[in-house]
């Protein structure tokens, strides 16, 4: 049964939200200070997995979503180590990008996208938005109030009132948005990575959380590089898409 095309919502979430978080909280473990004290090549298992399911993944996707993850992951690296290591945003357990990370990324990418695009979903894509951004608003602010999460609550915020007039992709990064909140808890709990106390470890007016509740604001540009790529490398299929969607929206606005 197509996920996209499924009727059953359930079964989108699952096969598209469920088995990513199950990955990740399996995956991260072989990463995670846990089977540091098994091994010391933990980081490498956890690396060789990642390329396993992300080959798989890529394998069983259609073309322009093939496209669309590694157009992903060559955004992931540039950022990774831009924010890791030039910036300190983060710093991973051994003070490297590890190489299961920027795959990570396209995975994280593509379930989401899945899951927003599916006909079962976007049925109910009114109170989604809805739950969802409360459940945002709400999670950002019990950080703010319980661990003074100051960074995070100004980009929640800021993702919110990008996501206001953004009609068309509010689903996809609220969905997103909860999505990162989960991969970092896991992420910082087992020890593969840490957040300073402050935003960048620099400005003080900024007290951060470990991890920051709304650091899926950075997943913008994640989407909308992968966005921007796809467009030069199929410029003629990018207006024609864009004129048949204009087409539709006159005839309901006619209608």
């Amino acid at each position: 049964m197509s996920l996209l095309a499924t009727k059953s919502p359930w079964y989108a979430t699952g096969k598209s939200l469920g088995l990513l978080y199950l990955y990740l909280i399996t995956g991260l473990f072989l990463d995670s200070y846990f089977f540091v004290e098994m091994t010391e090549h933990a980081q490498w298992y956890a690396n060789i997995v990642m390329f396993i399911v992300t080959a798989f993944v890529i394998y069983n996707v259609p073309k322009r979503n093939k496209e669309q993850m590694l157009y992903a992951i060559l955004i992931a690296i540039a950022g990774e180590y831009l924010f890791s290591i030039v910036m300190g945003m983060y710093t991973y357990r051994l003070e490297n990008v590890p190489h299961y990370v920027p795959p990570g990324h396209a995975l994280v990418y593509i379930a989401v996208l899945y899951f927003s695009k599916a006909s079962s979903i976007i049925k109910h894509r009114r109170i989604l938005e809805v739950v969802l951004a409360t459940f945002v608003f709400v999670y950002a602010s019990v950080f703010l109030i319980a661990e003074n999460d100051v960074f995070g609550f100004v980009m929640t915020i800021a993702t919110l009132t990008i996501l206001k007039f953004k009609r068309r992709e509010r689903l996809f990064y609220l969905t997103m948005y909860i999505t990162v909140a989960y991969l970092e808890i896991i992420g910082t709990n087992y020890l593969c990575w840490k957040w300073p106390s402050t935003a960048w470890g620099i400005f003080d007016f900024l007290p951060s959380f470990n991890p920051p509740s709304g650091i899926s604001f950075f997943y913008f540009g994640l989407d909308l590089g992968c966005l921007w790529l796809y467009k030069q490398r199929h410029q003629l299929a990018w207006k024609r898409m864009k004129s048949i969607r204009k087409k539709r929206e006159l005839q309901l606005k006619n209608s």
